[in-house]
């Protein structure tokens, strides 16, 4: 069940938790993507947190929101770029799309599925998508007074394997959300440490979400030459000299 968008925005924009949150996976994600000028980048779920550092380079920035979640403006002070749209349904054409982050549009989704089979669809050839969900193993997912503690919450094997059965190739990962998720003032302060700390652990432990960069498998095209020599195979001794006599043996 997807989340209301006035809570989603509530703490990301009125609370320092959700303010800290926002940062830590910005900055993961700023590693991996650090810039993407000329490019399109679609943000869907409530991915606008994320997008804002793109908006001054990027061709393009669209932030698709599911319908049962609802749709706020955004960005705030500049023209309106998201967009209200149903799951399986994306109004962005075929192939147009070079990058894709997937943010509380996955985990909450009763359709996973056609989640992915639209963002393979978007993506361009050589396009990337990030997709960021709870993690099973950390804090957040076992805490509602936030909005990872929604939804089904991952491993990294089990995201890997869904991307997998629809055509992605997972490339990296990582984890964010290291600090506990509390109000604590005390724990404000310290998520900056606390993350860059987190971060030099191995695997995911600890981390509230997991974030998989992944690309999109791209078959090659069979040519109708090599279509035509298959549906009819060389024989053995096709083109093969005969041996004398040959011509005409058995026939009356």
């Amino acid at each position: 069940m997807h989340l209301d968008v006035i809570d989603l925005r509530q703490f990301y924009y009125r609370t320092r938790l959700g303010r800290t949150a926002q940062k830590a996976i910005r900055d993961q994600m700023l590693t991996f993507w650090p810039e993407a000028k000329g490019q399109t980048v679609i943000g869907f779920g409530f991915a606008v947190p994320l997008l804002r550092p793109y908006l001054g380079e990027a061709r393009r920035v669209i932030g698709l929101m599911p319908a049962e979640q609802g749709v706020m403006p955004w960005p705030a002070g500049l023209d309106n770029v998201s967009v209200l749209c149903r799951e399986g349904l994306w109004p962005i054409e075929t192939g147009h799309a070079d990058k894709v982050v997937c943010l509380h549009g996955l985990e909450t989704s009763e359709h996973p599925a056609s989640v992915l089979e639209e963002c393979s669809r978007v993506l361009g050839p050589g396009g990337r998508a990030l997709f960021i969900v709870p993690n099973r193993g950390g804090l957040w997912a076992r805490r509602d007074k936030t909005p990872f503690g929604f939804g089904r919450p991952y491993t990294l094997s089990q995201l890997e394997a869904q991307l997998k059965r629809h055509d992605f190739v997972p490339e990296r990962h990582c984890a964010a959300l290291f600090a506990p998720p509390s109000e604590q003032r005390f724990w404000i302060r310290a998520a900056d440490m606390v993350e860059k700390l987190g971060s030099r652990l191995p695997g995911q432990r600890g981390g509230g979400v997991l974030i998989v960069e992944a690309s999109k498998r791209v078959y090659a095209p069979l040519g109708p030459g090599l279509a035509e020599r298959v549906r009819r195979p060389l024989r053995v001794l096709e083109g093969a000299p005969q041996p004398a006599g040959a011509t005409g043996r058995g026939q009356v």
